[in-house]
């Protein structure tokens, strides 16, 4: 073959090379790390698996122009924090993860947050609620979407001592949520005139909470406040129902619960319980819409806010990779950070510089059976509380990359 002819062959091969390597997808490998087993298998565990992948699907044209090919791996983390960084060291180093999703247990996450950080991969936390996340152990690669001990353990205080309920009494999980839920209501009440009249920590994931709630109706505090959640706080309300707390005047606070919680409970014992929560399925017509859809994968159940919420921070994610061509960590990072969240969990959201996602959450009550018209129809909306009275300021959570 004469050269000339040689070479055209030679500039058409890496011609058609160029354009078959652009044509490739960047693949994004998300590892959602959840509970499959233990105390909130039911608020995050399978439920949170389906809405991540709603969020894939739902953005499946737009990746496909992006060239983006998005996977999901799965596992449980059995409430152990070792357990967990064990299967996060294991994604990164031998399957190529690139994003940590949900992590519900604080413990566990905190574990997972140092894994992440170490190696710039993001870390979308819709399970975990220690405000320490965005606090002294944040990360410029996490983004948080849950609602924290901050928010949970400040919104509703406040709203009881305003009806003269002043006195207080914590039963608290012996765990980093635990301890930070009654120590930011400590704050909150003792700031605005109340009184701690006692607590008492029990053990994760404990079958019997007799001894603590009658420890905690001993004590006739206007208000028993749980620090706790999943299991131990279903635990923990039976244990007040069987001892008629409520029927003696004490109001209930759940500073963990979960409308699964409610549902397995039933409203006969579960009925009056304040809570605060980002996110309740029947608020609205676009909230409604995407929890039947949900249903429709979970056996009719309606999602938690965990579940909203992982769904929310997947797409807003994806989004961000979609708008930047890449998965590469500090360029989406910022992006997520400079475009307001786009969907029904929580529109025209922003994430903040330390990581927290910023916008309204709701005070309310659990409904009793009367005022139940179908199923799944738990809560009443009491109040909405703004973004800057629901959560830290930023100034004040020692997060150490946050500018003056």
């Amino acid at each position: 073959m004469p050269l000339k002819s040689i070479r055209r062959v030679a500039v058409a091969c890496l011609a058609s090379m160029s354009l078959w390597t652009v044509a490739q997808a960047e693949t994004i490998k998300l590892g959602v790390l959840t509970d499959l087993s233990s105390t909130y298998s039911d608020s995050s565990g399978k439920g949170a698996i389906v809405a991540t992948q709603m969020a894939i699907d739902d953005l499946k044209k737009e990746l496909a122009a992006a060239k983006l090919d998005v996977s999901v791996l799965s596992a449980d983390h059995l409430g152990k924090a070792d357990v967990g960084s064990s299967v996060v060291r294991g994604w990164f180093d031998n399957d190529g993860v690139d994003v940590i999703v949900n992590v519900p247990n604080s413990a566990v996450a905190l574990a997972v947050q140092n894994l992440t950080r170490e190696r710039k991969k993001i870390f979308l936390i819709t399970g975990a609620a220690t405000a320490d996340l965005t606090g002294k152990a944040c990360s410029p690669y996490s983004a948080h979407w849950t609602d924290d001990a901050y928010t949970l353990a400040s919104s509703t205080p406040i709203a009881l001592l305003n009806k003269g309920l002043d006195t207080w009494f914590f039963v608290t999980a012996d765990y980093a949520f635990g301890h930070s839920a009654e120590t930011e209501a400590t704050r909150v009440i003792l700031a605005h005139g109340g009184k701690i009249v006692g607590s008492v920590n029990h053990p994760v994931a404990v079958a019997d909470m007799s001894s603590f709630l009658l420890q905690a109706q001993a004590s006739h505090a206007k208000v028993i406040a749980l620090a706790n959640g999943g299991g131990d706080t279903i635990n923990a309300i039976k244990s007040a129902h069987e001892f008629g707390i409520a029927q003696g005047g004490q109001a209930l606070v759940g500073m963990g619960l979960f409308i699964t919680d409610v549902h397995t409970l039933g409203l006969e014992a579960a009925q009056g319980l304040y809570l605060t929560t980002g996110f309740y399925w029947d608020r609205t017509d676009e909230t409604r819409a995407w929890s039947k859809r949900y249903g429709a994968f979970m056996g009719g159940s309606m999602p938690t806010r965990e579940h909203a919420e992982t769904y929310s921070a997947v797409r807003h994610y994806l989004q961000a990779a979609i708008a930047e061509h890449t998965k590469n960590s500090d360029q989406v990072m910022a992006r997520m950070k400079s475009t307001p969240v786009d969907d029904f969990y929580a529109p025209g959201a922003t994430l903040r510089q330390d990581g927290r996602l910023i916008r309204p959450v709701y005070l309310a009550q659990v409904k009793t059976p009367a005022e139940s018209k179908y199923p799944w129809d738990f809560y009443k909306i009491l109040s909405t509380i703004k973004p800057e009275d629901a959560f830290r300021p930023l100034e004040a959570g020692g997060c150490p990359f946050v500018k003056p």
